[in-house]
């Protein structure tokens, strides 16, 4: 009887350790499945880790294309936009041939949605146009062009309210020369102030205008 309960008792803790324990030494539909199946449930640390495992020991699969976009959308969706452009980055590094249109798209997308306060995020407002215009020069027979050109002109409009804040608040402070500098800014705007609907909020402006 003693025998049978040390054996069971090993039994047990060989058990746990192989099903609690580290993962590795498995084929890349493996790694691949178990990262779809944390994506589904919303795990996305856990969607990492076995997307860092499938890279690591499959290097060369095949699905490794499939499951950098997934990622990429996955964490888009999960509002985590830095996470979106590290795995399309990722995708431009290993795969710069295929899709490249799609892939600079979807980095302008992931830039776009990023913007939580145009006040805080002037940079990345500009950064932004600047990725549009430069799609523009790069693909102009592109599909997503239309897309594009949609973001832009939502950036442009945020940017002309947002001139228009910065001046008047020159103004009030007394920086009569930085006001102007605004000002010119938004008189040599191809927008119209009586063109530009005034948001209830930056972020419902940017997203859902």
């Amino acid at each position: 009887m003693r025998y049978l309960l040390v054996s069971l008792a090993l039994f047990m803790v060989v058990g746990c350790s192989s099903k609690n324990g580290p993962e590795y030494n498995k084929s890349d539909i493996y790694w691949y499945n178990k990262m779809i199946h944390y994506i589904a449930a919303g795990d996305l640390d856990r969607a990492d880790d076995y997307f860092t495992s499938l890279q690591s020991e499959h290097f060369s699969s095949p699905l490794l294309k499939e499951a950098l976009l997934i990622l990429a959308q996955a964490h888009m969706d999960q509002d985590e936009y830095l996470l979106a452009n590290y795995y399309l980055d990722e995708y431009l590094k290993r795969f710069a041939r295929d899709d490249m249109d799609f892939i600079h798209f979807l980095k302008i997308k992931a830039s776009y949605l990023a913007f939580k306060n145009i006040n805080r995020d002037q940079k990345l407002l500009q950064e932004t146009i600047e990725q549009g215009l430069q799609y523009k020069k790069e693909f102009p027979e592109s599909p997503y062009l239309p897309m594009v050109d949609t973001i832009l002109t939502r950036l442009y409009m945020a940017q002309y309210l947002l001139d228009q804040e910065i001046a008047a608040l020159y103004e009030r402070i007394g920086k009569e020369e930085a006001a102007r500098i605004y000002r010119r800014r938004i008189e040599n705007s191809w927008l119209r102030k009586d063109q530009i609907e005034i948001p209830r909020s930056w972020i419902d402006y940017l997203i859902n205008w």
